[in-house]
């Protein structure tokens, strides 16, 4: 089975460059491939000249992460496409032979979730002893820093969305999955590292860009798959209002940011508008949440 790795980046050389050493050494390049995606990025485009055994695609305009996703997996030849941040690598033990064996053994598994560990350690090693040792189970979404999904199951969505840019593009997916019948497994025994400095992350507080693109992007999810979108797009700004818009000015302006340009899109939106079955909405209920 050839595997795609594929991955998205920008303004990231250094990390991009340690994933890619990672996968080097993981890899056949005799039966497996891997592509990257520069989103208007120099910088990064200085060290394509390093790695001549990657699948290069250059933009030299920004797309953003979703539309860019949608135009690298046009172009990937693997049976199966993994998803990878552009600063997470795997560290399991066996983690080509497990994706290759989850797909294997159930023809209806559409998508498969990583376990995520989160942050900087000396070693693979280290890191791999913060992975929690829990079951496997079927759930209703996955993340962007790790996942697999089978290139047949993709093809016959609508793919990686380009009305959304980043933060949501990922439950989209899902949806499209669950509706054509497929399932979505988080395995935990198929781990990547996600080298984010938590530390950090903590020190800096409020992050207005993603609350930004979280809502915009959740009310375009509902006008575009949602039968009846409207109860829900009202219960996600009545919550949104009185969580964040009313506890801090700039998330106020923020959030009627977001409202007026929804309505001035709203028929651009509508375009890419297809509703999924209300039998799929209600299994995806059933299903356990992803735990991030």
């Amino acid at each position: 089975m050839k595997l795609s790795f594929l991955i998205v980046t920008k303004n990231r050389p250094d990390d991009l460059s340690f994933t890619l050493n990672k996968l080097k050494s993981l890899i056949d390049l005799s039966l497996h491939e891997v592509l990257v995606f520069i989103d208007d990025c120099k910088t990064t485009e200085a060290i394509v000249h390093q790695f001549d055994w990657v699948n290069w695609t250059i933009s030299k305009k920004p797309l953003s992460a979703s539309p860019s996703r949608s135009v690298l997996y046009k172009k990937a030849k693997g049976a199966v496409f993994i998803g990878l941040d552009d600063d997470a690598h795997p560290i399991s033990e066996g983690f080509i032979n497990n994706v290759e064996k989850e797909f294997g053994n159930n023809e209806r598994l559409g998508i498969i979730a990583f376990q995520e560990v989160r942050g900087l350690f000396k070693t693979d090693g280290v890191a791999l002893q913060y992975a929690k040792l829990n079951e496997s189970y079927f759930t209703n979404d996955f993340i962007g820093c790790g996942f697999a999904i089978r290139k047949s199951v993709y093809n016959i969505t609508n793919g990686f969305p380009v009305w959304i840019n980043i933060y949501g593009e990922e439950p989209a997916l899902a949806l499209e999955v669950l509706n054509l019948n497929y399932q979505i497994l988080f395995c935990h025994n198929i781990v990547v590292n996600h080298r984010i400095d938590i530390e950090k992350r903590k020190l800096k507080g409020r992050n207005y860009f993603r609350f930004e693109q979280q809502l915009r992007n959740s009310i375009r999810c509902y006008l575009v798959y949602y039968p009846n979108p409207i109860i829900k797009i009202v219960k996600l700004l009545v919550h949104n209002f009185g969580k964040y818009a009313l506890s801090d000015f700039k998330y106020f302006k923020l959030f009627f940011k977001v409202c007026f340009s929804t309505l001035f899109q709203i028929f651009n939106i509508l375009k890419y508008r297809r509703p999924i079955k209300k039998s799929t909405l209600q299994h995806r209920l059933t299903l356990r949440d992803l735990k991030y």
